[in-house]
């Protein structure tokens, strides 16, 4: 039975709810749903973005619209023309099967004359941003003298924007009796003012703990200095090589050239801000959600009308003016019930805003280091491994397969794998080679660790460092593998250590009189099913080490600006569909597609790391996105 069946629904909103496939409600469902359906009532409801509150209003505000009077019933004010859209078509969606309920949205960037038109055809519910049905009511070109509800999504966010004379003016127009709904993630002194003045005895649901942040995101800080900010954001990139995020920056400037520098050093990249026009936004939105754009670049306003589940971090390049705005950012990820991660990169001078976060989302944040240039290597070794093996064989290779097979007849198995990931190897390492570390340390977090009872550890320089093929797809994080780990071997509480896990894969640390017994278990011991496979790792991890493993071990050496991302085996066609290796390219495998053709380089720029090409094909680059 479909548990939205217990919340009152009417047959034709369940039959949409089963096209749209939800079978369990979320908890700010569960909750506002039937009060909703049940009374006419004013509600406040506090839960964080991503936890399903479109639907929590959009449900009953559908269930309780007269379908047959065409005058305008209902209106929904949202922050951004992008999520004006969303609940727009989502309320279309949820109300396919009702008929003669028109939805209509309202917003900047469009013609206000074709959304006045489409209004007085008759639309129970409008969707509208603040600014432009302020414009509208000053017009005369919409009534809402006589709605029913009115309802704020994410209000916090709106006042946030500096709506807040635009919201009580729209408000004022409306009819006292209405039932007004008031959903935000956090509940400032704005936002209770709002609902002091036109709320009157407000049911409050709170979702969690009041302005807390997501269960299912965790979040981590970097601690650099700030001339390295970006070579972190790159470096963090690099680290993950599945990574599908957003990159917030306080201001529109910033956005366009971190987004035009990404571009330029070969990531899959784009910028998304207010100085676009809509065409251009919508155009990156779409390209975002269909992977093309990995790493999108916005700024708080622009990013309000982003709703993509998948997305595995969000990265506040820059800290936001706002503390409580960080809430709003983590919750592009960790989405529908998925894992997602928030990362914060600062400066020793705004540690002090990561404690103020904590308060405010009530979450530890966890201290990481920057990873090395070897840890890296090896990551993206290791995922270019798996990405190979992963592979699905086109058969049309076959007819060249002989040609393939004369070149490389003399070549041994081992021989022909050493050259095939030395393509990605060498050029990778060599820039590596020549880059220092980027950690910083946190006197003042490593005190409050102790306090804490994190553990810590003195660099002894002896220890052995190992590769384990079991990651994050098994359910692990670091403290549970560290746990199996120092069960499966009966080692002692210290004894296993820098534990950093990733997707397919992790790496750990011992001592080295354990390596015997590590080698001899582990290798022995299968994980539902799948035997465990644990080989010593040529990084020995060296350099400190925070808490929750990573290391912060380096090759030292002067500042380059960075490897531009690059696929092995990135053959680029040259002229009469012949290939040429390009030696001088430090290759990046691991999920980022950049684009056909590449950039010139620039004269004396040497020591920049390589452009990213496809690997295993030659598709086209992104272009940079222009300036408006």
């Amino acid at each position: 039975m479909n548990k939205f069946e217990q919340l009152g629904l009417s047959e034709s909103l369940l039959k949409a709810v089963l096209d749209l496939g939800f079978e369990n409600p979320s908890e700010v469902q569960e909750k506002a749903i039937p009060l909703l359906l049940e009374k006419d009532t004013d509600m406040v409801a506090l839960a964080q973005t991503g936890t399903g509150k479109t639907a929590a209003f959009g449900f009953p505000v559908i269930q309780k619209i007269d379908a047959n009077n065409r005058n305008t019933q209902a209106l929904i004010l949202s922050p951004t023309r992008e999520l004006c859209l969303q609940i727009t078509n989502e309320l279309k969606n949820y109300s396919k099967y009702e008929k003669g309920i028109n939805v209509v949205a309202v917003y900047g960037g469009a013609s206000i004359t074709e959304q006045a038109r489409d209004i007085k055809r008759g639309a129970q519910i409008i969707v509208a941003t603040p600014g432009r049905m302020q414009d509208m009511i000053n017009r005369g070109l919409v009534n809402i003298s006589q709605i029913n509800y009115c309802i704020l999504d994410e209000a916090d966010e709106m006042l946030n924007m500096g709506f807040y004379e635009d919201i009580v003016n729209i408000l004022s127009t409306t009819p006292d009796e209405k039932n007004t709904w008031l959903f935000s993630a956090t509940m400032p002194a704005e936002v209770a003012r709002i609902g002091k003045q036109f709320m009157k005895d407000p049911i409050e649901i709170t979702v969690g703990t009041k302005n807390s942040g997501s269960a299912t995101v965790s979040h981590e800080f970097y601690l650099v200095n700030a001339r390295d900010r970006y070579e972190a954001l790159k470096r963090i990139a690099d680290a993950n090589p599945d990574i599908f995020s957003v990159v917030f920056c306080r201001t529109k400037r910033d956005t366009q050239a971190v987004a035009e520098k990404l571009i330029e050093d070969g990531y899959s990249a784009a910028a998304l801000h207010g100085d676009l026009s809509q065409a251009q936004r919508d155009g990156v939105m779409k390209s975002f959600r269909g992977r093309q754009i990995q790493m999108l670049v916005a700024t708080d306003v622009a990013a309000r009308g982003i709703d993509v589940d998948n997305i595995t971090h969000v990265v506040n390049y820059q800290l936001p003016d706002e503390i409580e705005t960080y809430n709003h950012r983590s919750g592009r990820t960790g989405r529908a019930g998925r894992l997602g991660t928030s990362i914060v990169i600062v400066t020793k001078s705004e540690l002090r805003k990561i404690s103020s976060i904590e308060r405010i989302i009530k979450q530890k944040f966890e201290e990481k280091t920057i990873p090395s240039g070897i840890e890296i290597c090896e990551i993206q070794l290791l995922h270019l491994a798996t990405k190979i093996k992963d592979t699905e064989v086109d058969h049309e290779i076959d007819n060249y397969l002989p040609a393939i097979n004369n070149v490389l007849e003399d070549l041994s198995k081992e021989e022909l794998i050493k050259k095939m990931v030395s393509v990605e190897f060498n050029r990778f390492i060599a820039y590596y080679k020549k880059n220092r570390d980027l950690s910083t340390q946190s006197g003042e977090r490593r005190e409050r660790d102790d306090r804490d009872g994190a553990p810590r550890e003195n660099n002894n320089g002896g220890a052995t460092r190992y590769f384990v093929n079991i990651g994050s797809r098994d359910n692990f994080d670091w403290m549970s593998l560290k746990d199996y780990l120092k069960e499966t071997l009966d080692l002692g509480r210290d004894d296993v250590f820098k534990v950093d896990v990733k997707e397919g894969f992790s790496f750990f640390n011992t001592d080295p009189e354990h390596t015997e017994k590590v080698m001899e278990v582990l290798n022995n011991v299968q994980l539902e099913g799948r035997r465990i496979n644990v080989e010593i790792s040529k990084n020995d991890g060296g350099g400190r080490r925070d808490h929750n493993g990573r290391s912060s071990g380096g090759f030292g050496g002067g500042r380059s600006s960075g490897p531009r991302r690059e696929g092995s085996f990135a053959p680029r066609r040259e002229g009469s569909g012949g290939f040429r290796s390009d030696r001088n390219s430090a290759p990046r495998e691991g999920g980022f597609r950049s684009e056909r053709g590449s950039a010139p380089r620039r004269e004396g720029s040497s020591d920049r790391a390589p452009r990213r090409s496809e690997s295993f094909g030659d598709s086209p680059r992104p272009r940079r996105p222009r300036r408006d």
